[in-house]
């Protein structure tokens, strides 16, 4: 009989790792399903490390920005209309499913990738702005971002912000004005028409930041943020009311740290904010993606290894490392597929959590 269960065993293990005829075993590419990068280059040629990455791990997607951090004279993967088309078509073809999830942050204001100096439009607004728009002005805002966006590849866009502009002191959503306002009805009127314009063009929505970045003064790109005293259940209005209504591709969890959700770690690692609070209260269960977990709210408290584990037994799906803040501290995506592997062989991280969180990757791109 303990023969027997130990074959068992091992022939279970064998399945979890069985290898490819390209050398990558199951589990490396259910570890690789779970992430998005981000890499230097205007191009993804066969053979270039990006490339091969995605082939090599079936990446969930990437992450591109324009503004390079290591040659500020350079772009690191945005320099006009015709290049990104091409990129985008190149990251595609890198793919096994050709499904890729192309992403960019484009909100409109101060955050947009795509900017006039590369040939785009560049002007949307922001949106403090767009909440005083009547319906018209705010549905054709939002088509023509939409086409712009998906003319160039981009399926994928990490808006709309649905926090509350309930902060004065908050210079990361306030004061940047990335907050349709503090009125929930507002914020909810504004980003369904910004979900239903991407979607009519094909490319996906992330809310964000949940459970609410309205109410912090701090700023997680740089570090630990605490919201607690601030922190109001409004602020999850927005999310409650969306799922409902079934206007929710994904939802981005933030790095804030709410001791009434959770006494114990910031949302994006937190067990009781992603599998309690969003998915099980609220009823949501379509892909979550963190927030880039190269942020000092993240990256200076936990090591890597931690990190990951925290987060995929959080709930999350899509773990994002952008390769963007610090050019010193930069990962590879082996890394991550090895960190990850190594959890799941240790017992820290069950198979189980990864094998749910690609099979809602999956669903999420037939919708593409």
């Amino acid at each position: 009989m303990i023969k027997y269960i130990l074959s068992v065993a091992m022939l279970y293990f064998l399945i979890q790792t069985s290898v490819s005829a390209s050398g990558t075993s199951s589990l490396e590419k259910l570890a690789g399903g779970m992430l998005m990068v981000g890499f230097h280059g205007t191009t993804a040629r066969p053979g270039s490390q990006i490339c091969n990455d995605i082939h090599q791990y079936d990446l969930a997607g990437v992450i591109l920005f324009d503004f390079n951090p290591v040659d500020k004279t350079k772009p690191k993967n945005i320099s006009s209309k015709k290049q990104l088309a091409q990129l985008t078509k190149e990251l595609q073809a890198c793919s096994r499913d050709h499904k890729l999830l192309i992403a960019v942050d484009q909100e409109g204001g101060r955050v947009q990738r795509l900017k006039s100096a590369y040939g785009f439009y560049g002007k949307f607004p922001k949106a403090v702005d767009v909440g005083k728009m009547p319906y018209e002005q705010i549905k054709k805002t939002y088509t023509s971002m939409a086409k712009e966006l998906r003319s160039v590849g981009i399926n994928y866009d990490l808006a709309p912000v649905v926090d509350l502009a309930i902060n004065p002191k908050n210079h990361v959503i306030y004061g940047l004005g990335r907050s349709y306002g503090a009125d929930p009805k507002k914020v909810i009127y504004c980003a369904s028409i910004f979900v239903q314009n991407m979607r009519s063009q094909g490319v996906l929505t992330s809310l964000k930041h949940f459970p609410g970045h309205g109410s912090s003064t701090g700023d997680t790109h740089k570090g630990f943020v605490d919201v607690t005293a601030q922190w109001k259940k409004s602020e999850l209005i927005p999310y409650q009311s969306m799922i409902r209504q079934g206007r929710v591709d994904t939802v981005m969890v933030a790095h804030v740290f709410n001791k009434k959700i959770d006494s114990a770690y910031p949302a994006t690692l937190s067990q009781k904010t992603v599998n309690g609070l969003l998915r099980k209260k609220l009823g949501f269960h379509g892909v979550v993606i963190t927030d880039d977990l190269q942020m000092g709210a993240i990256s200076k408290k936990y090591g890597l290894k931690n990190t990951l584990k925290l987060a995929i037994n959080a709930g999350d799906d899509i773990l994002l490392f952008g390769n963007q803040i610090d050019p010193n501290h930069t990962t590879s995506t082996k890394t991550l597929v090895d960190t990850v592997v190594a959890l799941v062989k240790s017992g820290e991280v069950k198979s189980e959590s990864l094998k749910r969180a690609n099979a809602r990757i999956k669903k999420l791109k037939q919708k593409l």
